[in-house]
């Protein structure tokens, strides 16, 4: 009999609500031989498990990979190929694996890395990555806003280095969001202002979950620490609505 042959899915379980996950990760998730999720070396909590939990049968094993909350590239490096290895073990005992991440597994996304360095070190296995809604979407479906119309353009941007790329960025796009907010907040928003461009700017932390919250006046963020869950959106445009609560 040929030997099964393994497969990595990675999944994006979106960016919270956990009704916002979609069919698919929901589907393959049940069918999964392992899950592994990430998580930082401070604690082994991962809010991507607690969305996709509902999903994973009980008798399935999760495994937590721990990540170091660095700058050091080389540290990161070592980690990222360590974990690589641990999920390739996996897939050579011909296991169906799924990688958990949150929002879409394509955008800033753990995953990333994990598929880089099992495509780099394992190439013959298959891999399946899917899709999953991002956190700038959901915030733009609270707010009752497009995120870009007509010949509009969208600039996604981190913010974990503050301001300084929307500041290189000519001509201003119609629309712009930094992720991962919440560190740079005074800078980001300084950054936003200098453009002179954008009517509306809203701050967002932890959208699609419980404790929610918008806040419309992003000056206020730079009065208090911003949940690490932030992100801001800076549009031409007023924003059409009143977000939902």
């Amino acid at each position: 009999m040929k030997a099964k042959k393994g497969i990595l899915y990675g999944l994006g379980v979106g960016p919270g609500d956990p009704e916002l996950i979609t069919l698919k990760a929901a589907r393959v998730l049940n069918v999964a031989d392992v899950v592994f999720a990430a998580a930082s070396t401070k604690n082994s909590y991962s809010l991507a498990l607690s969305i996709a939990k509902p999903h994973i049968p009980d008798l399935t094993p999760v495994r937590m990979l721990t990540f170091p909350m660095t700058h050091d590239k080389e540290e990161k490096k070592t980690a990222w190929q360590a974990h690589a290895n641990t999920i390739i073990e996996e897939l050579t005992q011909g296991k169906k694996v799924a990688f958990i991440t949150l929002g879409d597994a394509m955008t800033y996304s753990t995953y990333g890395y994990i598929l880089k360095y099992v495509q780099e070190i394992a190439p013959h296995f298959p891999i399946v990555s899917i899709p999953g809604i991002t956190s700038y979407q959901a915030a733009a479906a609270c707010l009752n806003t497009p995120l870009v119309e007509g010949e509009d353009s969208l600039m996604l941007i981190s913010g974990a280095n503050g301001g300084d790329r929307l500041r290189e960025c000519s001509p201003k796009p119609e629309a712009a969001v930094f992720l991962k907010a919440y560190r740079n907040v005074t800078d980001i928003t300084a950054a936003i202002e200098e453009t002179g461009v954008y009517e509306a700017t809203v701050g967002i932390s932890n959208c699609g979950h419980t404790d929610q919250k918008v806040i419309w006046d992003i000056g206020k963020l730079c009065d208090q620490q911003p949940d690490y869950w932030t992100l801001i959106l800076a549009k031409r445009k007023k924003v059409h609505g009143t977000p939902e609560s």
